[in-house]
């Protein structure tokens, strides 16, 4: 009965919401559970069927925690790695001479125990200073070095200035974007995206721009009481209002009682640029994104 509570509450929390998709999956193995869990351990199925029940439900919870758990450390290690090490090392690792994290290059480690040791000591006489973090965090971003030098992209090295003439010319990337004080609002500001994604997911978003929309980048669509249906990138919403900004580059606010439809979409607006670019048009391209730092460092 624990067990099956535990379960139930997790459904209502942001763990559970963040991984839906999985948990419904797996509730699928049994659609009498999937409807009421609570009810049906309430009501044995022949002899012995609460306890049937109970052991389900455990295992259910007990597999889906660990699997679910293996993908949330790899979460956690990019998120530290991120906010701590990206600030010299760059989000890709090789912005310190010599070693390229990204790639498994190291200068003086030989096993993980070596990294996580590093990563807490720091290096004496370095720009590499200790940090105060757990050994099982220092794990955690570890997994993640290891997991980008498995996942590294197939671009190759492009050229950067060559990038930027294909961002504001053949790619049309300023119809949508800007960087400084260049291009539209209508998508994400793209002065510092060097600071913040990898090559890889950088990669990954001009040929599969479906297949990961980070939260800030989402679009929506509000349909207004006099039947105007308005798309727009979502710039915030509550229980009452939601912001936006529209192709015209407008700032609108609405109240969400007043409005008929209000829905995130599914697919971004950005198009894929799979066989419009060849593979070193593609390097260049992520070579010049790769290499905006923000504002201060141009």
């Amino acid at each position: 009965m624990a067990c099956a509570r535990l379960l139930t509450r997790s459904s209502n929390s942001l763990y559970y919401r963040r991984h839906a998709d999985f948990y419904g999956s797996v509730l699928t193995f049994d659609s009498r559970l999937a409807r009421a869990p609570e009810q049906l351990l309430m009501k044995p199925i022949g002899e012995g069927g609460m306890r049937i029940w109970a052991i389900r439900v455990c295992t259910l919870v007990l597999t889906t925690g660990t699997l679910l758990a293996q993908e949330t450390d790899l979460e956690l290690g990019q998120r530290f790695f991120l906010a701590r090490c990206a600030v010299c090392h760059g989000p890709d690792g090789n912005s310190v001479q010599g070693v390229d994290l990204g790639r498994g290059k190291f200068r003086r480690v030989l096993s993980d125990d070596d990294i996580v040791q590093i990563i807490k000591t720091g290096i004496p006489n370095t720009a590499m200073p200790p940090i105060d973090i757990s050994t099982r965090k220092a794990k955690f971003v570890v997994a993640y070095l290891r997991s980008m030098a498995s996942t590294q992209t197939t671009s190759g090295s492009g050229n950067a200035v060559r990038g930027k003439v294909l961002f504001e010319g053949k790619g049309g990337c300023l119809s949508c974007h800007r960087i400084k004080d260049k291009g539209s609002r209508v998508g994400p500001d793209l002065t510092d995206i060097g600071t913040m994604r990898r090559s890889l997911e950088l990669e990954r978003s001009l040929l599969e721009p479906n297949a990961e929309v980070l939260p800030e980048n989402r679009f929506v669509r509000v349909v207004t009481g006099d039947g105007a249906a308005i798309t727009g990138r979502l710039l915030n919403h509550d229980a009452f209002t939601v912001q936006l900004i529209d192709s015209k580059e407008q700032l609108l606010s609405f109240e969400k009682s007043s409005l008929k439809e209000f829905r995130f979409l599914d697919e971004s607006p950005m198009p894929s640029y799979r066989g419009k670019l060849s593979p070193e048009e593609l390097a260049d391209l992520i070579s010049y994104l790769v290499s905006l730092k923000g504002i201060d460092a141009q």
